[in-house]
Order: structure tokens, then C-alpha cells, then sequence
């Protein structure tokens, strides 16, 4: 008899099924904001860019909820703001969308592309002049983004504003293209 106590020959592994309910619970984190539990997991070796079926990463998810803390915890553990989900969005466009100038600002600092398009040539700048968003197109500007820069269909933030009504961005853009 030995007095080494008896180890599994190999470690106890998740199902698929607990995998996919462990990641589902890591995704509910980042939309509520627990940047606590985010930042415990990601210091035990948890990805800071897991995706979702959706292809929406842990940042995208805080970004768009407006966490700015769990926001803050991701990039500080290298989660990537330029990521874009499968509908080709970035953090950054989805922050402009929702009209949270704090979260934009957080992830400029951390790294995002304010000139960072989706597939279709969407800019964070349109999003924000398409649904009225004055300060954060004036934030946007100063950060060096291009007031006069075209999507794919050679749709610019003012004409973007001018077509969905966003009547104060448009006259905020057509004063800079003056």
C-alpha cells in the first residue's frame, strides 16, 4: 500500500452541454455588467475574446449594455475592440448606437479604430449621426474621425443622418462640410 493519495488518471472534464451552459453564464456576466466576476474569471485563464453564436465577444456585449467597468476589466486583460460580431459591428459602433459617449471614450482609449468600418463601410460615426448622437459625433470628430468618409453604397454621415430624420446631426455635419 502507498501513502501517495489516489489521482484521477486524468482530469474531470465538462460536458459539451455544461461547456455551453458555463459559456452562456459568461456571456449573461458581460451583458449585466459584472465586471467583478469578469475580471476573476479572466485572471484564471478564461479568453477575453470568447465569442457567442452571434460572434458577439465579451466586450461587444458590455459595450453595448453600457458597462463601462466590465468595459474597462476586458481591455485591461486584452480583449480586442476591434472584433467585429457576424453582422460585422464593432464595439465601438454598437457603443455609438446606443448613445453612450463614456463607453466610446473608454474604448478609443483602449484601442479602438474610430475610423473601424463593418463590412458594409458603417462607420462608428454614422451609427451615432443616424440616430442623433451630437456629443458623441463631436467626440468622434476630434478623435480624428472623418466627417466625410462613405460606406459601400457612398452613404456619408450627413446623408446617413439627413435619411433617418436625425435632424440635429445632420445640421451639426453640414456645418463642418461648409
Amino acid at each position: 500500500m502507498s501513502d501517495t493519495p489516489n489521482k484521477p488518471d486524468s482530469p474531470t472534464r465538462m460536458s459539451d452541454e455544461e461547456a455551453l451552459e458555463f459559456a452562456e453564464q459568461v456571456f449573461d456576466r458581460a451583458r449585466a455588467g459584472d465586471a467583478n466576476m469578469l475580471d476573476r474569471l479572466l485572471e484564471s485563464g478564461l479568453t477575453p475574446n470568447l465569442r457567442n453564436h452571434k460572434g458577439d465577444t465579451l466586450l461587444m456585449l458590455a459595450a453595448y449594455h453600457g458597462h463601462q467597468d466590465a468595459v474597462k476589466v476586458l481591455l485591461k486583460h486584452k480583449a480586442d475592440p476591434e472584433i467585429r460580431n457576424a453582422n460585422g459591428q464593432s464595439p465601438i459602433a454598437g457603443a455609438a448606437f446606443k448613445g453612450d459617449l463614456d463607453v466610446v471614450r473608454i474604448l478609443v482609449e483602449g484601442g479602438a479604430d474610430v475610423e473601424g468600418a463593418s463590412a458594409d463601410g458603417r462607420t462608428a460615426l454614422m451609427m451615432a449621426a443616424m440616430f442623433n448622437r451630437t456629443a458623441i459625433v463631436d467626440y468622434l470628430i476630434a478623435q480624428g474621425a472623418n466627417p466625410n468618409v462613405k460606406d459601400a453604397k457612398g452613404v456619408t454621415p450627413l446623408m446617413a443622418a439627413q435619411t433617418m430624420g436625425a435632424t440635429e446631426t445632420a445640421e451639426q455635419l453640414a456645418r463642418l462640410s461648409v
